[in-house]
């Protein structure tokens, strides 16, 4: 799953149950015994069926956790770095030198005294800097910031949904379980009677 989908589609599988970007849904199960019968599964094959898928959304979590993370980081970057492309036009043919601090490695600074420029550098990762003019550095930015916060906005849609999911299935999850002990109980019961 690419975060930089903007779009945020829907599939639908066997049984009307309709998934997100790649994540299935979960059916809430009404009836536990035509659950079962349509499923072709006995209790403990449902169970576990049951909890592999919710290991899986585990595991889908923590993936859209962590881009989540990378996209709260890499946001505000991006803000910092139009802030400083629209300084640097803001200050051009003013005649003043711009003094700026900028990070040479980590926890390492350096100070620059900026003069007039038409153009600066921008990093595009994967050992990549080009060179822009301010404009289009501004337009690129602005549209790497849209990206970026329309793409947090779908991942934020896709954690919900997945929380969704995970709900209905750990419910599933116990209403099978209850019935299974139910149905246990009801069969002792019934020898109990018999006895």
């Amino acid at each position: 799953m690419a975060a930089s989908s903007s779009s945020s589609s829907s599939t639908s599988t066997a049984g009307g149950v309709t998934g997100r970007r790649g994540i299935p849904a979960a059916a809430f199960v009404e009836d536990v015994q035509t659950y079962l019968t349509e499923s072709g599964l006995d209790v403990n094959s449902s169970l576990a069926f049951l909890q592999e898928r919710l290991q899986q959304y585990r595991v889908v979590e923590m993936k859209l956790l962590a881009q989540q993370r990378e996209l709260q980081a890499k946001i505000p970057d991006i803000e910092k770095c139009l802030d400083i492309v629209s300084t640097l036009q803001a200050k051009k043919g003013a005649g003043e030198a711009l003094i700026a601090d900028f990070e040479v490695s980590e926890g390492i600074y350096s100070r620059a005294c900026i003069e007039d420029t038409d153009s600066v550098c921008l990093w595009l990762g994967a050992n990549v800097m080009l060179q822009y003019s301010c404009e289009e550095a501004a337009a690129l930015l602005q549209k790497n910031l849209e990206n970026a916060k329309a793409s947090l906005e779908v991942l934020v849609a896709d954690l919900q949904f997945l929380r969704d999911q995970v709900t209905i299935t750990q419910v599933t999850i116990a209403r099978v379980y209850n019935w299974d002990v139910h149905q246990r109980r009801l069969r002792q019961a019934t020898a109990a009677k018999e006895s």
